[in-house]
């Protein structure tokens, strides 16, 4: 089973976040911390890092290929910045 595999079969420590107003409840410190620290050979954080410790973690991982972008990260993405029709 490869990396992308098991973390899809087991269960996310967190719910993702999905909107702009969930992300503005985090301590966006934490979210930078997770994402500066995320490396290719650690295993997903745990509940003892924090949500938004292990939210900039899961953003640095599909940022690097490592997971596949999901529901939420295309939900706040699309909220944060939405098309602009000319």
């Amino acid at each position: 089973m490869t990396d992308a595999e098991t973390q899809e079969a087991m269960p996310a420590p967190f719910e993702p976040v999905a909107t702009k107003a969930d992300l503005e409840t985090l301590d966006h410190a934490e979210i930078v911390a997770g994402y500066c620290e995320w490396n290719r050979d650690d295993p997903e954080p745990g509940p003892n890092r924090g949500r938004a410790y292990w939210h900039g973690w899961r953003n640095a991982a599909a940022d690097h290929g490592q997971i596949p972008q999901d529901w939420a990260m295309a939900s706040l993405a699309h909220e944060l910045y939405p098309r602009r029709v000319a």
